[in-house]
């Protein structure tokens, strides 16, 4: 609860520090930019009597970026919405999700210093669409996570800093965080370092929060964020990590490649442990019996090639 009074106290001490603001400010300064990009790459494999061996398969990965961004006199407002799915069907197994993925990221500021540094407000929430299954193990009877199990809400008060408009930096010495386990099951287990039977856990911390995007060549376009978040109340030398990569190359209007990686260390998150038996990966037990879990480095890497369509959307001033 006390996380949750922090959560709202941020909220509206931004919302008051932007309202005082923007009531001095001249009504033609006011301007919204929003655009985006839909991309949806497919691949499918069809063997038949094929003597070197092999299974069918089927892949369809998509991917929505969409962003607002509003600016009045000394106020900046930048709003990002990412979502990603993708499904594969190799063989005679089931459909099963490859990459799920959605997150919301808004940062209201105001200018402090030559329309480079802001002290900025800013909120993130990220979760998934669909429930995941433990696959390595072949079973796909219970999940391990659905939509809001888990989720991660953050509410930060800090400085922005943005030289140029591809770069940011914001750091943040005051940071709510919540990871949400919305589901009865999940949340009995722990999971995701929720305390047994709990719904939510809340933390206070440090926060930053670095984003890079530029055509780095023609045609080209570079895009990385790190996030980085340490709990003052818990182990906070073990600093949790979200580090995405994206690179997309253009081959025309409408075909595109993109390379896209991401890193996730989270202290919280228990992961099974496995090793290799006779080639085959089983779980590591603890000396009661109980597998072994553990936290672990998160990594996820795609890559594709398919259509993407790139909007400009609309400005307002």
């Amino acid at each position: 609860m006390k996380t949750i009074r922090i959560f709202i106290a941020l909220f509206l001490l931004g919302s008051g520090m932007a309202n005082a603001q923007s009531d001095t400010l001249a009504k033609n300064d006011t301007i919204w930019r929003t655009g985006g990009l839909f991309s949806s790459a497919f691949n499918q494999v069809s063997l038949t009597n094929w003597a070197a061996g092999g299974q069918n398969a089927i892949a369809l990965n998509n991917l929505v970026s969409l962003f607002a961004k509003y600016k009045k006199g000394k106020i900046a407002w930048d709003n990002n919405l990412d979502m990603g799915y993708g499904i594969l069907k190799q063989g005679d197994e089931k459909v099963r999700k490859n990459d799920d993925r959605l997150e919301f990221n808004s940062k209201l500021g105001i200018d402090a210093y030559k329309a480079k540094v802001y002290y900025t407000l800013l909120f993130n929430f990220r979760s998934q669409f669909a429930p995941g299954y433990n696959y390595p193990r072949n079973d796909t009877t219970r999940y391990i996570s659905k939509f809001a199990a888990p989720a991660f809400a953050l509410l930060a008060l800090g400085i922005d800093y943005k030289p140029v408009d591809y770069f940011s930096v914001f750091l943040s010495p005051a940071t709510a965080r919540l990871i949400i386990v919305n589901d009865d099951s999940l949340s009995k287990a722990g999971a995701y370092g929720v305390d047994p039977g709990d719904k939510v856990r809340s933390e206070i911390g440090a926060y930053l929060n670095t984003r890079f995007q530029k055509d780095i060549l023609k045609d080209v376009n570079f895009m990385t964020k790190l996030d980085l978040f340490s709990n003052y109340k818990d182990s906070p030398q073990n600093i949790d990590v979200n580090w995405e990569i994206l690179l997309s190359v253009k081959v025309n209007r409408f075909i595109a490649m993109s390379l896209g990686t991401q890193l996730i260390y989270d202290d919280n998150t228990a992961i099974t442990i496995f090793k290799d038996q006779n080639g085959i990966k089983v779980p590591e037990l603890n000396v009661d019996g109980t597998q072994r879990t553990g936290p672990r480095t998160q990594f996820r890497q795609v890559f594709g090639i398919g259509l993407t369509y790139k909007v400009e959307g609309f400005t307002v001033r």
